[in-house]
């Protein structure tokens, strides 16, 4: 390969790229490009983020709490295959927590409603239950984002030409559409320009306008109805301290004209980056501020920019909150930190201001923490909790407590992890017993009748699996399956005001993925395998001491977790068992099919009076008693009417046929 002409071809897709995506404009250019989509440029960080969760779009799963809506920015499609982004590593997509999704955006609309964000988002659960994933999730899909059309963002540079080049003539040069160009030093080379100063925090373009003049540009070209809001911050927002400084000792300069003062800004776009702290910063517990400043005009590198500037005493912020500015910041472990450490969040979360010596950092960002339930509690306790209560939003991030989505967290990239042969149902055994961990005995003082007595003997394993695929035990009959099942939303959202809610305590998926990186490290397996796991499974349960969730009172079978191993042992071994019967061919579930599509058609020809042809005779025939009570006898309870489950079982059929009127009924789902 001749290298000069690959570098010449890559040369050449670079610069396609960065003219194609408006990486440096005129103010003049700018302002075009605003005018073309002018709902896109007048978002303030509510709206875009809110955007961004439109964008990658949503869709409405099936849980045990009942349908909820799901958005794909957690699935992460920016991280799968080619078409991922060309920046950040490959996270796991979120499995389940649609409810916290869903708090998240009906907060940040909220925010867009009121035209300011005036709170914290606060994430509390207990530790590894997915708090900092879920942030991490958010800020990859804005990286992404912002490399959309629908994305651009744009920021602003002060340029000040070399001395040789002003004394020239730069002179106007033609629009595309023919009309007079604004004089601008914007696209100059780096050789003809003598200093080029950043906006640190970011500041929106459309900041440079005349405040009076940017309400009225942006109410006309916006046209605000339901589906769009102008925000306070694009309405109400100026220049940080330091661009003020230099916008008035220009404007001063040359005598009010405006026009000669925005030909030394430089539009440039920007992209969301969590490597380079670009509008996504995660703040650890540091004892340390989150924002300081130094001054500029000390700094050698500034000696050449103009008289005008060389006098005033400009300061550069910089730090966490300043880097995170136009995005995203998270605070991880908030309130691990010591409250005077973070109680200047009361003042910033309410109005976007941070105070500093000697000037203001007007932010326009999303705040979202995270902590555990311990480090909650006791900040609930403290006498500082009152003054902050308004201005949080918390937002619980339970443990998983469905087996389903519980095997998701380890599957993902398990092969990489693992570097072994992975055997059937590895990744199951450990989601079950950790779900099995989690969960709590039902209150049954909040049930009334038959219902009290049915959730009351409810085992942890049967909470399992009517929580997982709405799976009643096979001991109830058909009515009080129907009731119970009836309830399992009750069930689910029983604790949710609860202190100590279910999904608080038990075995983390971090906890289970050590157990699954020992259990494939152990020498006795040529590859990962259930028993493996287990055999870890039964080695933690033994550590009391390290793990707090081994500490707790079994309470009829439940957080018996020693006992739950051997649960899961013979769940395991059960379906070894039916696999093996399976592959052997003496029962298969092809058979129990036809069985029971046989039983239906009897039944409901004895729900209707009438007769069943027979397919060896071809002679109509009564209903064939002995095949329906044969039948029965496996699936209902001792002392179940068999009159009233055909009667029910036909109606159930109709009601599925009313909602789907196309295809077969698959009778064994």
């Amino acid at each position: 390969m001749d290298s000069l002409r690959y570098l010449q071809n890559v040369g050449e897709q670079v610069q396609q790229s960065f003219l194609r995506n408006k990486t440096i404009l005129a103010f003049q250019e700018y302002m075009e490009a605003y005018f073309e989509r002018p709902r896109v440029h007048a978002r303030d960080a509510a709206q875009y983020i809110r955007d961004c969760f439109d964008f990658y779009g949503s869709e409405t799963v099936q849980r045990s709490s009942g349908p909820v809506r799901r958005f794909k920015l957690f699935d992460r499609p920016f991280d799968q295959g080619a078409n991922s982004s060309q920046e950040g590593e490959g996270g796991a997509p979120i499995c389940g927590q649609e409810e916290v999704q869903n708090a998240i955006y009906r907060i940040l609309s909220g925010f867009v409603r009121a035209g300011r964000m005036n709170k914290l988002i606060l994430l509390h659960g207990p530790n590894g239950s997915a708090k900092s994933s879920i942030v991490a999730a958010i800020q990859r899909a804005l990286e992404d984002y912002s490399r959309k059309e629908e994305g651009q963002l744009y920021r602003f540079n002060w340029i000040f030409p070399s001395e040789k080049l002003v004394k020239g003539s730069i002179g106007f040069g033609e629009t595309k559409n023919g009309g007079p160009r604004v004089e601008s030093y914007a696209h100059l080379e780096g050789e003809q320009v003598d200093a080029r100063i950043h906006c640190e925090l970011k500041d929106h373009p459309l900041f440079l306008l005349p405040r009076s003049e940017r309400q009225r540009v942006v109410r006309e070209s916006t046209k605000p109805d339901d589906t769009f809001q102008l925000s306070a911050g694009i309405l109400e927002g100026e220049l940080c301290h330091k661009c003020r400084q230099i916008y008035a000792a220009l404007l001063q300069s040359y005598n009010g004209d405006v026009l000669k003062v925005l030909r030394h800004v430089q539009v440039e776009r920007f992209y969301i980056s969590r490597r380079y702290m670009a509008g996504a910063v995660t703040v650890e517990p540091q004892m340390a501020v989150d924002a300081d400043y130094r001054q500029v005009t000390h700094d050698r590198s500034h000696g050449a920019l103009p008289g005008a500037l060389q006098n005033l005493a400009l300061f550069e912020p910089y730090g966490p909150l300043v880097a995170g500015n136009r995005g995203v910041i998270e605070f991880s472990d908030l309130l691990k930190r010591p409250l005077e450490h973070y109680k200047y969040l009361l003042g910033t979360v309410e109005t976007g201001v941070a105070r500093m010596s000697h000037f203001l950092l007007h932010l326009d960002c999303a705040l979202i923490a995270s902590t555990n339930e311990k480090h909650l509690s006791a900040f609930k306790e403290m006498s500082d909790f009152a003054s902050f209560k308004g201005r949080i939003e918390l937002v619980r991030v339970p443990y998983l407590r469905t087996v389903s989505e519980e095997r998701q967290v380890y599957e993902f990239r398990l092969q990489e992890t693992v570097g072994k042969h992975i055997a059937p149902h590895a990744s199951w055994v450990a989601a079950e017993w950790a779900v099995l961990t989690r969960l709590k005995k039902p209150v049954t003082d909040r049930y009334k009748g038959e219902l009290r007595k049915l959730v009351d003997h409810l085992t942890p394993l049967e909470k399992v699996k009517l929580y997982d695929h709405g799976e009643t035990p096979d001991r109830l009959g058909g009515s009080h399956a129907k009731e119970l099942k009836k309830h399992l939303q009750d069930l689910w959202k029983e604790s949710d005001s609860y202190p100590n809610y279910e999904g608080r305590t038990g075995a983390s998926a971090r906890e289970l993925k050590t157990v699954i990186t020992n259990a494939a490290q152990n020498a006795q397996y040529k590859c990962l395998t259930p028993q493996a796991i287990l055999e870890e499974l039964s080695a933690l349960t033994k550590d009391k001491s390290v793990y707090e969730f081994l500490q707790q009172e079994v309470v009829d079978g439940y957080h018996d977790h020693e006992e739950f191993v051997r649960v899961v042992e013979n769940e395991y071994l059960d379906v070894l068992d039916d696999e093996v019967r399976d592959a052997m061919g003496l029962v298969s579930e092809k058979q129990y099919r036809e069985l029971f599509e046989r039983y239906v058609g009897h039944v409901l020809a004895w729900t209707r009076g009438e007769r069943v042809r027979n397919k060896v005779t071809g002679e109509m025939e009564r209903p064939d008693e002995d095949l329906m009570v044969q039948t029965e006898g496996i699936v209902l309870s001792g002392g179940e009417e068999r009159r009233e489950f055909r009667r029910a079982l036909i109606a159930a059929i109709g009601a599925h046929r009313i909602d789907h009127p196309e295809g077969d009924i698959d009778y064994s789902q």
